[in-house]
């Protein structure tokens, strides 16, 4: 995969978007192009499929997200239109859903998303959360009662082997607290990769940030925007007045200054648009700097967890307080 060098990266090349090494030794692009929404497009393939053309390289997906299908035609359309000479030139990266967070169920969940893409391989394999439930369809709607415990070793030992028969080249997690990374990488052969959280400007994530640095763990943040719209989004980045301040000074969009910041805060990002305008200037954030003042004022916004995950709370369940999911970082 070709990346291009800049702060955060660790490989060289000539692609627009840089990229870090991974502990495995593989580049990931800084920068992904996020599918998990509510509200896609009719045709995604070619959403996905402009994406390419624009210069996107990372593609991230998840059963869950019902994407899969449509991130793997867009690969697929991607070569025959030349838009990439190869597979290899992309890094598509999809997860392991909590009704297949259960240690015999690992592999071929991702077998299944595998043949769902038309892929070989993937080249990250995320376990979505900390959670397991008992039924095997969990659109179908979520219970407290479906709610079982979750089988860390076991479903590591799972992820593994999944990097082990080559189907997924790293290995990570998401949402997982600064807690649950310490017991994983305890319990760890092959360390994960990437932890993939909630953060932006508005939920910083240090103590995750801190444990992760410490162990080679790549953090990618998952909405950077605050998702704003969503059921559980978060005004805290858009609808920033410090925001908005820093953007209108540097003649930059609210959105660039955002990823920009997580860029010099040494992490990557995952960001979700389909306007085509957006798509392009959620790019242009690596020839740019923001000023020592910019950083002080953005280290002043207000702190708070959007993606709280109260559906996984129960009294009865496995966590029975949001302090017992997120181990007190709320």
């Amino acid at each position: 995969m070709a990346c291009s060098g800049g702060a955060a990266a660790a490989a060289t090349a000539t692609a627009r978007v840089p990229c870090v090494m991974l502990n495995t030794g593989h580049a990931m692009p800084v920068l992904g192009f996020g599918t998990g929404s509510a509200r896609t497009p009719a045709d995604l393939a070619a959403t996905i499929e402009h994406a390419v053309r624009v210069g996107y390289r990372h593609f991230d997906t998840a059963e869950i997200y019902g994407t899969e299908r449509a991130v793997g035609e867009a690969v697929a359309e991607a070569v025959r239109g030349g838009a990439i000479a190869s597979r290899g030139d992309l890094f598509v990266t999809s997860k392991l859903s909590i009704a297949d967070a259960h240690p015999g169920r690992v592999v071929p969940a991702l077998r299944e998303s595998l043949a769902r893409l038309g892929l070989d391989y993937l080249d990250l394999f995320l376990v979505h959360w900390p959670v397991a439930i008992a039924k095997k369809d969990p659109a179908a709607g979520l219970s407290v009662d479906d709610l079982v415990p979750f089988d860390m070793e076991g479903v590591w030992r799972g992820m593994e082997e999944c990097h082990r028969l080559g189907l997924a080249r790293s290995i990570g997690v998401s949402n997982f607290s600064a807690a649950k990374m310490s017991r994983l990488l305890a319990l760890a052969v092959v360390p994960p990769a990437v932890n993939q959280v909630e953060m932006n400007v508005g939920w910083r994530q240090e103590k995750v940030r801190e444990v992760c640095g410490k162990n080679g763990v790549v953090v990618a943040a998952f909405s950077p925007l605050g998702a704003l719209g969503t059921n559980w989004g978060s005004d805290a980045v858009m609808e920033s007045g410090v925001m908005q301040d820093i953007a209108a000074r540097n003649g930059k969009t609210v959105a660039q200054v955002a990823l920009r910041w997580l860029y010099e805060q040494g992490v990557c990002m995952v960001a979700r648009s389909f306007n085509v305008d957006r798509m392009k200037h959620n790019m242009e954030i690596f020839d740019w700097e923001l000023t020592d003042g910019d950083k002080d004022m953005i280290a002043a916004i207000p702190q708070r967890r959007a993606c709280r995950g109260e559906y996984f709370v129960s009294p009865d369940g496995p966590y029975n307080s949001l302090h017992d999911l997120w181990d007190g970082e709320i």
